[in-house]
This record gives C-alpha cells, sequence and structure tokens, in this order.
C-alpha cells in the first residue's frame, strides 16, 4: 500500500509538471503571435499540436489505467535494424553477457548485445561481406537460415570460428523477399549455443515487395517477435542439459519470452500491423492465436510472400518456421498474441497445458499507413514431376533412446508428458515394441496407468545394460547417425528433385529443415499443404508420417562445405538426426 500511495503521488507530481510545461509552450507561442505572419502562426500551432497529441492521449487515460499502461509490463525489445556501411559490410560480434529475466539475472549470448542479434537488412542482388568476431570461450559457428548462399559460406557445422578468430564471408542474396534468421550450427552444441540467446534475423527486399504497401516502419508497425522457451536453475542461470530425455524429445523450458522479453507490450499505430514471427525453440512447436479471436493474415511463410493473404484465426509454427501475418487493430482495443496448447510430447505441461500470453498489443489513436492487399506476388506453377530424381530419407530414434527418454520424461512429469497428446499415431510406433505403447483405448488414448508403472517391467528394464548407451549418435537418418566427413548424396545444380521424407515408425515431431534452397511442399504428413503452406519453405512437417517436398539447389556446395538438411528440433539434430550432402 506505501508503495502503491508512492507510485500515486509521483504521478500526480508529473502531471503537475506535465500541466506547466504546456502553459510555458502556450505562452511562448502567445509571446511569438505578434512577431510572425498567420502562416507561421499555423505552423507554430501544427508543430504544438504533435508536441502535446500523445501528452495529451496519456493525460486523458483515468488513473488506474495509465498506470496500467505505464507500469503493468515491459515494452517489447526491438532488434537494431542492421545495414551494410560504405564498403558494403556488416560486421557481428559473438560476445558473452548478463541478461534480466524477471527475477532471474542470467549469463546470455548474443550477436553485438547480450542477447540475441540485429535485424540485418540485405537487398536482393546487392554484395554484402559481414565481419564475424567471436569472443566467446568456445568455438561456433553462424547459418545463414534460409538464405540461398553457397556452401562455403552457408555457415554450417564446417564453418567453425574459433574462440577469439574471426571469420568473413561474402554473398550476394539472389532470391526473393523473405524474413530469414541466422543461429549458431555447431554439432553438438547447436541445441546449448541457442539456448544461451544467439540468434538474429535477416531482412531480404526486393523490388517487388517493396511496391506493395503493407506496414514497413521497423519496430513501430512492422515488429519482429522472436518467440523463444527457457528455463532457469534455482541460481537464476539458463538450465541447458543435454541427456537422455532432451536427446529423446527435445529441451524446454517453463517460461516463454518475446525478443528476450516476458510478455511484453507494443504500442502500437491503429490499424494494420505486421507481425513477422520466428520460432525460435529449440523443440518447442507453437500455435498462435490472438486472446480476443480476432484473425490473423498470413502474407509470408519461411521463403518470402504468398500469392495472397490467408486468413487464419490459429497458426501452428514449428521450430525454425517464419510467419509474417497482419493484424487489424482499428477498433483500438488491446489484445493479447497468445500461444495455445499443443499436441507434442513433452510441451503441454503446465503452464502450457494452457494459452499462454506472448506479446500484449496496444493500439494507439495515431493511424497506421500500412494496407493489406487483395493479391501480393505472383507464384510460379510447380513443375512436372515426371522422370525426377527422387531421394528417400527415412527419420529415426534408436529403440534404447525411445523408452529411456519416455522413462525420463515420466518419471520427471508424471501424466503431464502426455497431456494433450493424439496417441492414434502411436499404434504404429513400431520401434517401443514391449507391449507398453499399444495398451490403449479403443478410442486411441494412452492408458497412462501403463505410462505411470515405467519402472515396473517393461521400459524400466531398459536400465539394466543400458549404463554406456550413447545418445550423442542414437538420431538417424537412413540408419545412420550424423558423419561430417562423410556427405550422403550428391544433388544436381540446377535441376530439381523430388525428397521423400518419412517418420514412420516414430511418433516425434521433426521439422525438417533443408539448408541452401526455398522448397515447394507437395505433401505434409500424408496431406496436401494448407494454403498459407504453399508457398516457398524451408521447413517441412513430418511426424509419424510422409512428407514430400520439391527441392532445387542454385549454389554450389563441395565435400569441404556440405549443405546440411535435418530436423530442426536442435536436440535431435545435436545427436545424429543430421545428413550433409554436395552440390
Amino acid at each position: 500500500p506505501i508503495s502503491k500511495l508512492a507510485y500515486f503521488f509521483t504521478l500526480r507530481r508529473a502531471l503537475f509538471l506535465l500541466f506547466c510545461l504546456t502553459f510555458l509552450l502556450v505562452e511562448g507561442l502567445s509571446s511569438k503571435v505578434h512577431q510572425q505572419n498567420k502562416k507561421d502562426v499555423k505552423m507554430q500551432r501544427r508543430e504544438f499540436i504533435k508536441l502535446t497529441a500523445a501528452a495529451g492521449v496519456f493525460s486523458a487515460l483515468p488513473l488506474w489505467s495509465r498506470s496500467v499502461f505505464a507500469a503493468s509490463r515491459p515494452a517489447l525489445p526491438v532488434p537494431n535494424l542492421l545495414t551494410a556501411d560504405a564498403r558494403n559490410r556488416i560486421t557481428l560480434t559473438i560476445q558473452a553477457g548478463k541478461t534480466q529475466f524477471g527475477p532471474h539475472q542470467s549469463t546470455t549470448w548474443g550477436y553485438n548485445g547480450n542477447l540475441l542479434g540485429p535485424a540485418l537488412k540485405l537487398k536482393k542482388g546487392e554484395a554484402v561481406t559481414v565481419d564475424i568476431h567471436n569472443r566467446l570461450a568456445e568455438e561456433t559457428t553462424v547459418h545463414w537460415h534460409g538464405l540461398e548462399v553457397p556452401g562455403e559460406v552457408d555457415g554450417g557445422p564446417q564453418g567453425i570460428i574459433a574462440p577469439g578468430a574471426s571469420r568473413s564471408v561474402n554473398f550476394t542474396p539472389s532470391q526473393r523477399a523473405a524474413t530469414c534468421w541466422f543461429h549458431p550450427h555447431q554439432h553438438g552444441k547447436t541445441g546449448r549455443q541457442v539456448a544461451m540467446g544467439l540468434a538474429g534475423l535477416v531482412l531480404i527486399s526486393d523490388e517487388e515487395s517493396e511496391q506493395l504497401l503493407l506496414p514497413k516502419q521497423w519496430g513501430i508497425d512492422d515488429v519482429p517477435v522472436i518467440v523463444q522457451d527457457k528455463r532457469f536453475t534455482a541460481a537464476g542461470e539458463i538450465d541447458y542439459q543435454l541427456d537422455m530425455m532432451s536427446a529423446a524429445v527435445g529441451w524446454f523450458g517453463d517460461t516463454l519470452l518475446a525478443n528476450g522479453a516476458l510478455y511484453p507490450e507494443h504500442a502500437a499505430p491503429r490499424g494494420w500491423l505486421r507481425l513477422r514471427l520466428l520460432n525460435g525453440c529449440n523443440a518447442r512447436s507453437l500455435n498462435f492465436s490472438t486472446s480476443d479471436n480476432r484473425p490473423m493474415y498470413v502474407i509470408a511463410s519461411d521463403g518470402g510472400l504468398l500469392a495472397e493473404p490467408v486468413k487464419v484465426t490459429g497458426l501452428p509454427v514449428l521450430m525454425g518456421e517464419r510467419f509474417e501475418v497482419l493484424v487489424d487493430t482499428r477498433d483500438g482495443k488491446a489484445f493479447d498474441l497468445i500461444t495455445l496448447p499443443v499436441s507434442q510430447m513433452g510441451m503441454a505441461i503446465a503452464p502450457f497445458d494452457k494459452p499462454q500470453p506472448v506479446l500484449r498489443i496496444q493500439p494507439l489513436t495515431i493511424q497506421a499507413s500500412g494496407t493489406l492487399p487483395d493479391s501480393l506476388v505472383s507464384m510460379p506453377a510447380l513443375p512436372s514431376l515426371e522422370g525426377l530424381t527422387q531421394r528417400t530419407l527415412q527419420l529415426s530414434m534408436d529403440p534404447m533412446l525411445d523408452m529411456m527418454g519416455m522413462q525420463a520424461l515420466m518419471q520427471k512429469y508424471g501424466d503431464q508428458a502426455m497431456s494433450g497428446m493424439n496417441h492414434g499415431s502411436m499404434m504404429d510406433h513400431g520401434n517401443m515394441g514391449h507391449g507398453m505403447m499399444g495398451n490403449m483405448s479403443d478410442k486411441g488414448q494412452m492408458n497412462h496407468g501403463d505410462m505411470g508403472n515405467m519402472n515396473h517391467g517393461g521400459m524400466g528394464q531398459m536400465n539394466h545394460g543400458a549404463d554406456g548407451f550413447d545418445f550423442h549418435n542414437a538420431n538417424r537418418i537412413n540408419g545412420k547417425a550424423f558423419d561430417m566427413n562423410l556427405p550422403m548424396f550428391a544433388a544436381a545444380k540446377g535441376q530439381y528433385e523430388r525428397w521423400v521424407i518419412s517418420g514412420k515408425g516414430d511418433m516425434m515431431l521433426h521439422p525438417f529443415h533443408i539448408h541452401g534452397t526455398q522448397f515447394r511442399i507437395l505433401s505434409e504428413n500424408g496431406a496436401a499443404p494448407a494454403a498459407h503452406r504453399s508457398g516457398w519453405k524451408d521447413t517441412v512437417r513430418v511426424e509419424g508420417g510422409v512428407s514430400e517436398v520439391l527441392v532445387k539447389f542454385d549454389h554450389e556446395a563441395s565435400k569441404e562445405h556440405a549443405y546440411m538438411a535435418h530436423c530442426h528440433l536442435l536436440e535431435h539434430e545435436d545427436t545424429g538426426m543430421m545428413l550433409g550432402f554436395t552440390v
């Protein structure tokens, strides 16, 4: 009560000072009226109105709403927009720092700062050199996720930058306008380095996108939203573990962040608001919606703008995926961007068994200038699929990891671990093979009584003789764990190929990402892709079924600088579910 009273009187003093300032401004303008002509007076009045408009809006609010508006939550941090200098160069410094997450002050890593990184603004057809300096105490790499660049500069696990060392990469974006990103790709440590905070955006523009009247005021009506989850130790440090459980289901946290902030707020002009959404989580899929069910209009996916906006009320986004949406705020009502519970192993554990707020949107009285066009860009028709090279990739998990990881998950979280899961597909989970997973009700629901008794026979038996099990190579593609020195195949430059990616026999979610290309989804888990997933993509959902994509590579990748294709659940990638290939 005392702090609230002090706050009240502080606010009253601030309002009194605002009144005095307004009085002085009026007096100043009045004294100049006699010295200026009518035109000058009108100009001064307009300037006065501009200066006092924001103060007027604020002071018109009742005291209680003003205090909520000003003090309830932090402002959304907006990454700096970084463009090339006069020499067409950009500098990135990878460094450690400290970041406050609510009650926790944690050691974090960032690019050009303590956490996350800037948004690099590039233009199609204009060469750029990025000078990267590693100030960390360990090796790292910088991968340009979604960019169609040669393997030599792609930044995969071979592009190592030693502690204290630097690397310069030069490339010319040749793809259409898109929201891409950059992050580490250090093999075996990608999950940890991303969890520590390393991620940044890349915005590519082209003439076609610039002609559209979309919202384009960075950080005002064109807003990036990088969503991640984290878990903290009792001492407040980021609690990252790559162990049996996370190798199986991924590393996940209980705290949700937007651009590194806990449930922040963004004050936006009233009108169309553009949100560039990135799921930057290690392992958690998200399902975006709005708290008042207002629709979102998807205008772009991973690789660029769609042919036309797609209206949705829910937007599932896999790890590593980006979508751009427009939201109408002309009604002036505040609302939340939220994520709904998802059907993914371990990801409906509290608090994520209920909708979680990501970002508060508070519309202002000032009007926005962007629009929602009826059509966006031309999308080429799919070419003939006859006679194309076809490659089949089978994703799998070692049965030992499958069962031991499940056991660890259930021992730690109990029935919550399976909350919200659709277990119909588990009937095909042949790898389990111990009679446990098949024990379900007629409606396809898991018998949680069996899962609760995992220490008694069944999976519990896996503890015997498993102490020496190497989970670091237990996730595989075509039966093989990742070997950096042995690319799996060679693709032909400039030629379409049909890739068939199968998750049959595995109930885990695998967001499958391919380097060096933007592809088109032919089918996703056996079904036609949704309208907003029919454009340019670099990640496809594989979850107990088969997905097919049409790929083409326009740059070369040698054996020494091979492209990667892998599951973007980072702990699966770090434990073997990745392959290299050449072009």
